[in-house]
């Protein structure tokens, strides 16, 4: 079933008042949360150099951004567990080093596939941020946490947002290898800062790690990537059907094994119980177009309007303009409308930004199109964002480590899917641009249908 036990814990209570110095611990696990982040899509601008510089296929380097989801969506549940039962600051610090090291050695990297390997290791790290921080701040900030959680949970993508910015700048004036290298210097101010301001929280002995149940998501999960990897052989062929095959039959297991286990690493309440289902598909189709849909963007910029990659990089900064300026008014609405509301307007305007990405007028200048459609859809994740990452919070306010990490998990779930197939097409399509284009359709479509969704999500006014 899983490896024995490392015991069990008491739910944590929440301090009557805000802890002190709360706002420079905010300051040092939101400046890790964004590094984090941004590194998901800083690699998206950097694609057409990996490969060059590599040798390497399409295919093959959007692993470099699908693998770093693949290693956050095994780290952010078993970093929540372990933050809730060793405390938040070690799991973080541990985190940064994991994080800062693997940066280093990915800048240094000779061949496509030790990038790859190394991107996992530094998605580790990464993904050990999510859930850890989250609970940091919620321990800090005592009666005013729901707000602070909005805010801080913003930051996530804020950082995928901007990260294709900042590494057209840095491939267009420097190198690839550098986008990693930057990590190294902020990393070593987080570990010390971290070390000194954040206070520990004493817990429990563990309960069993569900090691079996993590080792079948991860394997039904790379041979799933494989076997997409693998469609420029046609859906026919054996290194398309045998990865698949064998992904659906550790799917099986998995589920199998989950419904089963005593202590599975994902709780089955917190699978399907009430709220919690609903909750966990839209943040699959969520994080495949905010996370997914997004890394792409540089990529569609620069194979169907002809852009530079530091021009493709920047058709960004509208969208990363409307997610900071109104993600922060819709925190502040979150206790009068609840997360229903904000949760809806926020799909129909990505909705609605995507639709304005697949079809431009002819003749239209691309650049400022492409502006115009990412300002929508930031202005659409801007007012979403905050709502989703506080629903279901309030239903197991003991748990906020696991949910925030199930929650991540199921958005690089979507992120996964979306890039792996979009990659995978691209590289075999004569006109990789359209086939773009068609997936922001269908993406839209799923988002528009999945609205009724909301309405099954148990729906909270006012502080919680």
């Amino acid at each position: 079933m899983g490896m024995r036990s490392i015991g069990v814990t008491a739910p944590v209570a929440i301090p009557a008042q805000p802890l002190p110095r709360r706002h420079l611990v905010f300051a040092v696990v939101a400046m890790a949360l964004f590094m984090a982040s941004m590194d998901q899509t800083i690699v998206a601008t950097a694609l057409n150099a990996i490969q060059g510089d590599l040798h390497a296929e399409l295919n093959w380097s959007g692993w470099t951004i699908t693998i770093y989801s693949l290693g956050q969506i095994i780290a952010m549940p078993l970093a929540g567990k372990l933050g809730d039962h060793f405390g938040r600051k070690k799991v973080f610090l541990f985190a940064v080093v994991v994080f800062t090291t693997s940066s280093l050695l990915c800048g240094l990297a000779g061949n496509i596939y030790v990038l790859v390997a190394l991107r996992a290791v530094q998605a580790i790290g990464g993904g050990g941020f999510v859930p850890s921080a989250t609970g940091i701040i919620a321990d800090h900030y005592g009666p005013g946490r729901d707000r602070a959680v909005g805010m801080f949970t913003s930051i996530f993508p804020i950082g995928g947002i901007l990260g294709p910015i900042l590494g057209g700048v840095i491939v267009t004036y420097a190198s690839w290898r550098a986008i990693f290298f930057v990590n190294v210097p902020i990393g070593v101010v987080l570990l010390f800062l971290g070390w000194r301001l954040i206070g520990e929280t004493k817990l429990k002995p563990l309960a069993p790690m569900d090691i079996r149940g993590l080792a079948l998501l991860a394997g039904l999960m790379l041979t799933a990537m494989f076997g997409m990897t693998n469609l420029e052989h046609g859906v026919t062929s054996v290194w398309f059907l045998v990865p698949i095959v064998v992904a659906g039959l550790l799917a099986w297991l998995f589920v199998r094994h989950t419904v089963r286990a005593r202590a599975p690493f994902i709780p089955m309440r917190l699978l399907r119980g009430k709220g919690f289902g609903s909750m966990n598909v839209l943040n699959m189709l969520f994080g495949g177009a905010a996370i997914g849909f997004g890394a792409l963007v540089p990529l569609y910029a620069e194979e169907r309007f002809h852009l530079d990659p530091l021009a493709a990089g920047t058709v960004l900064t509208a969208r990363g303009a409307g997610v900071i300026c109104v993600a922060a008014l819709a925190v502040m609405t979150l206790r009068r409308l609840g997360c229903r509301i904000p949760m809806t307007v926020g799909f129909v305007l990505i909705v609605t930004g995507f639709g304005l990405m697949a079809f431009p007028p002819p003749d239209v200048n691309g650049y400022l199109w492409l502006l115009v459609a990412g300002g929508v859809t930031g202005v659409g994740m801007g007012v979403a964002v905050p709502a989703s990452n506080n629903a279901g919070l309030h239903l197991a306010p003991d748990q906020i480590s696991s949910i925030a990490g199930l929650r991540g998990m199921f958005r690089q779930s979507g992120s996964i899917i979306s890039v792996s197939v979009m990659t995978a097409v691209a590289t075999n399509s004569t006109n990789p641009a359209m086939s773009q284009a068609h997936g922001f359709v269908i993406l839209s479509v799923l988002l528009l249908a999945s609205v009724p969704l909301i309405y099954t999500i148990p729906d909270h006014r006012g502080s919680w």
